[in-house]
Parts: structure tokens; sequence; C-alpha cells
């Protein structure tokens, strides 16, 4: 879901510190509290609940082509995975190269530009899937849902496939009944899977990976005359104004609890640095109490047994826009959950 809130956002506290440039690791989370990118400030969080991480993210801030001269900018990536972590760090490492590769063909940043990239990014997956099948066939039965922003040129590109979800906060225009671009719904396609597009899930969108030796719980009774899945992408564009004051990515596991408002309102609350680990929490809290447990007792468990009460969660917030000036930002990368 893309939504347009609307009000100020609070000014950072004090001269707090933009953290170290990878982000910090502690038992279950990793973070980087508050940092830099081509387009202003930024604050990114991940808290593993599975026993295998199965989120994915990555940031890069600067050129977003193979070009001396091409397009600059910022991609973030937010791969939120379903089955294992195998497509979800795939798409990690391959994305991105692939939306250089076609910008650069093109010499912009464009909604085909990013829909090749993902069909290009399926089409690896689905060939590494064929060439694993007969040692490790199970790989057709794991996928990744993907949430992808770009901001390059005045432009802000969203493109979605799955469950994953952007806000977009302003400052003007309360109550415009036109915030909602499209709706979150939660369903289960063949009985089986909650999302209807994905990269990866072989085994929904090929016949050939729909049989033994994949395992029988995950094989369909029929043989698939078409794809119940795919990788076809919606793509929102919006051209950035003075008034676009945050934006947050987030995996579908942070709206298990709160809402679209609850967090815009966490955000535009606090002091930005730390934002995302506080909106983290506020989820994690929020999980508790619906167990009636206290949060201090939910710490205490492990990955693995985590996942009983809530899912990996990943949170990406770009704050306040700024003019971009490539010459004088360094180019930054960083990976969700790598430190």
């Amino acid at each position: 879901m893309v939504k347009i809130c609307w009000k100020p956002c609070v000014e950072r506290a004090g001269s707090e510190s933009r953290g170290d440039l990878v982000g910090r690791a502690n038992r279950l989370w990793w973070y980087k509290d508050l940092g830099q990118h081509v387009s202003g400030e930024f604050s990114m969080a991940v808290i593993q609940a599975n026993n295998l991480l199965e989120d994915q993210s990555q940031l890069e801030s600067g050129p977003l082509s193979l070009l001396d001269f091409g397009p600059c900018g910022t991609f973030v990536g937010v791969y939120d995975g379903h089955g294992g972590p195998e497509t979800s760090r795939f798409v990690n490492q391959s994305l991105f190269p692939n939306l250089k590769r076609f910008a650069s063909d093109s010499r912009e940043v464009c909604a085909d530009v990013i829909r090749k990239a993902f069909l290009a990014t399926e089409e690896e997956f689905l060939c590494l899937v064929r060439e694993q099948w007969s040692t490790n066939p199970q790989i057709a039965s794991v996928g990744t849902c993907c949430l992808v922003g770009v901001i390059c040129n005045g432009l802000l590109h969203v493109a979605n496939a799955g469950d994953s979800r952007a806000v977009l906060e302003e400052t003007l225009h309360p109550d415009d009944p036109q915030i909602v671009v499209s709706k979150h719904k939660v369903w289960r396609v063949k009985g089986i899977i909650q999302v209807s597009r994905s990269i990866g899930d072989a085994y929904l969108k090929r016949s050939e990976f729909n049989r033994e030796p994949l395992l029988a719980k995950f094989r369909l009774p029929r043989s698939l005359s078409k794809p119940v899945l795919s990788a076809e992408l919606s793509i929102l564009v919006h051209r950035l104004n003075p008034e676009d004051r945050f934006l947050i990515f987030t995996s579908d596991g942070l709206w298990e609890h709160p809402s679209n408002q609850g967090a815009v309102d966490n955000v535009t609350s606090n002091p930005r640095n730390g934002i995302v680990r506080r909106l983290v929490e506020g989820a994690l809290r929020r999980a508790a109490k619906k167990r009636e447990m206290r949060y201090t007792d939910l710490k205490k468990f492990e990955r693995g047994v985590r996942r009983h009460f809530h899912d990996d969660i990943t949170v990406v917030v770009f704050i306040d826009r700024q003019p971009s000036n490539t010459t004088s930002t360094p180019m930054f990368s960083t990976r969700g959950g790598a430190c």
C-alpha cells in the first residue's frame, strides 16, 4: 500500500551521532539509527524472528547506472522472504545490478527499467532453481515479496510485488479522501500462500517444478495450465515536492500490529535519531500485548521461538528530502542485517 498522510516531522534533538557506516548488531537486532543518502537522511532497522532471517534489505545511494555520467539517486529494497531465505538473499544480490544494467541501456531510471530489472531477476532465480532441481528441489518452494523505491531527478518510483508497504507523509491537505492509492488485502492463493505476486515460488509458476522430488505438501493436485503467481509489479510514480517529509518502507511483519497512521504518528512525534528502532519496538510491544504478555518477557525469546509472536520486521525511513548534490555526497551502500 502507498499512503500519503499529513503532519510536520519532528527535528532531530540535539547533536546526536549519525552512527557508524555499516550499522550495529545487538542479538536479534540490526540497526542504523541515522545515515546520509543523496537526497537526505535515513534510519533503518531489522529484527529477526525466524530461525533463519528471511527478510533482506538494502540501501544504495549514488550512481544508478554503469555509465560515468549516468543518473544518480537512492535505491531502497525490502525483500520479505517466505519458505526460507534463499530467494530474498538472491534478490538482495541481483536486483540492483540488474537495475543499473537496464538504466545504462536507457540512460535513465523509469518504470520500464524497474520492471525489466524485476523480470530479469525472476528469470535468473528460476534458472537457479532449474540448476539445483535434482539436488535441492525445495528451492522451488521459496520466494520473496519485493518492495523497491528509487529517488532520482525529483521523482519517486515505488515498485511492489507482494505484501510489503510504503507510506509517504506530507504536510499539506489533511483529510484528503484520495489518500489511499491501493488497498492492502490478505488472502491465500490455492489455500497455500498469502501473496499473489512474488519472485521465486517456482512450483506455483512452472509446471516442471510441481512434481517429485518436491515434497508432496507443496505440490498442487493438478498440473499448472498457467502460473498461479506472477512477478508482475505495481509501480507508482510521484514527483517529490517540498512538502514531502518522510517515506516509510517496511516488510509485512510491521503491519501485523500498527496501522499506517500509527506508523506515521510514531515518526512525526519523536526525534529522528533512532526513529526506526522506536517504530519496530512499538510493533513488538503491541505483539506482546496481543498475547497478554510483557514486552520484557517477549525480548527473552530467541529466534525461531520468536516467530510464534511476530515475523521478521524490516523498516527503512527516508527523512526530509533535500536537494541532491552528488558531487559532495559520497556513494553509500548498506545491507540490512549485515554488520
